[in-house]
């Protein structure tokens, strides 16, 4: 069992910066890949950036390219996502999942375990 918890978020200007986290508990923590998700109002949820086990591999969704950054630190079981440049559309609540196959991956459906979520609001 894994259980997740992201910090981090909360109001910020467009243009600004913000970083969230994942905590994970449970299971070995470099054994997982760990994606991040978001989802906003009246919209499904989607695929924001994942990081494999032990970081050499990492994927982003095309409007997050160049802007946010994913890293993790193993030996804290932490996993962050640096949001530069924020604009209003990245607003929505985030969520970190973790699995444990193989590759990491973009589908949702992959992941075993999730966070509870944490809001993340930009303005204009």
């Amino acid at each position: 069992q894994v259980q997740l918890v992201e910090s981090g978020g909360g109001l910020v200007q467009a243009g600004g910066s913000l970083r969230l986290l994942c905590a994970a508990f449970g299971r070995a923590f470099s054994n997982l890949n760990i994606g991040w998700f978001r989802q906003a109002p009246g919209k499904e949820r989607e695929f924001v950036a994942v990081i494999s086990r032990t970081a050499s591999t990492t994927t982003y969704t095309d409007p997050v390219k160049g802007r946010f950054t994913i890293s993790r630190d193993n030996a804290k079981n932490t996993v962050y996502l640096q949001m530069n440049s924020p604009k209003p559309e990245d607003t929505a609540v985030y969520y970190c999942a973790a699995d444990e196959a193989f590759s990491p991956s973009r589908r949702g459906t992959t992941y075993d375990y999730w966070g509870q979520g944490t809001q993340v609001t930009v303005s204009s």
